[in-house]
């Protein structure tokens, strides 16, 4: 699986990489790729919910009905589950929601993701640019030039702060380097724009 390395102009370099078939499989794996968006969202959550419950609740205890022979539901106090005001029954507490992922499934995950673009020719490799000040204007030009305008994620070899900066004040595109790429912004993305510098810790972190 042959990829030409264009310039940031959106021209043939004359240079190319190549996608072992070995590694990349020959179809994604759904599964995994399920399993890796599950516990990214759910390592999103921050799990700081909590409602009052009986005994947290301040007011009155003064016994609101006689116990029996009303027809309706007993109120101890006003601060009854029953009523409006009153304590939450079995409200939420805070808890922690993260779940772990096996490295492989990960790795698998990214690989079946990162096919499934190849495979829908979504994936661009261009040689390694930057800029001397953050030029949101310059990226978009570059991005179009590059046929990414819609939701586009620019991957970079290590952190690059110019074109995370000029990048990050265009709508639904997003900017990051190999170490911090999950598969839930593979999939989100509409197009990948990987520099030519990236390349090799790419291989690396899916093989």
């Amino acid at each position: 699986m042959k990829h030409d390395i264009l310039t940031k102009g959106g021209e043939s370099t004359g240079r190319s990489f190549e996608f072992s078939a070995d590694l990349m499989g020959e179809k994604p794996n759904e599964h995994t790729v399920y399993l890796a968006v599950k516990a990214y969202l759910a390592n999103q959550r921050q799990g700081t919910h909590k409602a009052k419950e009986r005994g947290e609740l301040s007011g009155s205890t003064r016994k609101l009905v006689k116990q029996k022979g009303t027809g309706g539901a007993r109120k101890g106090s006003i601060k009854s589950g029953v009523l409006r005001g009153g304590y939450r029954i079995f409200g939420p507490r805070p808890r922690n929601y993260s779940q772990d992922l096996n490295k492989k499934v990960r790795r698998v995950a990214k690989r079946s993701v990162l096919l499934d673009k190849l495979m829908r020719n979504k994936v661009v490799i261009v040689e390694d640019f930057s800029f001397e000040t953050p030029k949101t204007t310059e990226l978009v030009t570059i991005l179009g030039a590059l046929g990414a305008q819609r939701k586009p994620l620019v991957v970079t070899g290590e952190l690059n702060k110019n074109v995370y900066l000029s990048g990050r004040n265009i709508p639904k595109a997003g900017v990051t380097y190999t170490d911090e790429l999950n598969v839930y912004e593979l999939l989100n993305s509409d197009s990948i724009i990987l520099f030519e510098g990236a390349m090799e810790k790419l291989i690396k972190s899916i093989a």
